[in-house]
């Protein structure tokens, strides 16, 4: 096979792997987010016992984070599809690869530290009682295994 058929070969299976990355990311791994924040919403709001000043605070908290963490995954979107393009530039791991996968990650990082400061945000609203039931669910939504 000539090296320009191998270079070829090569780009397609390392641009098919970032797809799959990609795809896995939005589709296999926030369905577990998903099934966790439901999880913890419906505790907040059917079993914990909120009253009506909790629950209006909760509420506010929560409209701004969704907002928020939309944001964060559009701009996620765009960052795979950054990386996507460095991936057909380079055919390889190349500088604009290595790039694109860094500011993929910074994304990632600041939406779990918001998903953090949104949790903490909501605890504080809760009394003794209602937060220790919270970070029973909170810890077994992190590390379902481990409980």
């Amino acid at each position: 096979m000539t090296s320009w058929r191998l270079l070829v070969v090569v780009a397609l299976i390392a641009f098919s792997a970032a797809l799959g990355g990609v795809y896995a990311g939005q589709n296999i791994f926030a369905a577990d987010r998903r099934e966790s924040e439901t999880e913890l919403h419906a505790l907040l709001h059917r079993q914990l016992g909120l009253n009506s000043s909790q629950d209006e605070k909760i509420h506010g908290i929560e409209e701004r984070f969704a907002m928020r963490r939309k944001a964060l995954e559009l701009e996620m979107k765009a960052a795979n599809a950054r990386l996507a393009e460095a991936i057909e530039a380079e055919h390889g791991y190349g500088p604009q690869v290595t790039a694109a996968i860094d500011h993929t990650h910074e994304i990632m990082g600041e939406l779990q530290k918001e998903t953090l400061q949104h949790l903490f945000a909501m605890r504080a609203v809760l009394t003794a009682e209602q937060a220790a039931k919270f970070d029973k669910s909170v810890a077994k939504a992190l590390a379902p295994e481990a409980q």
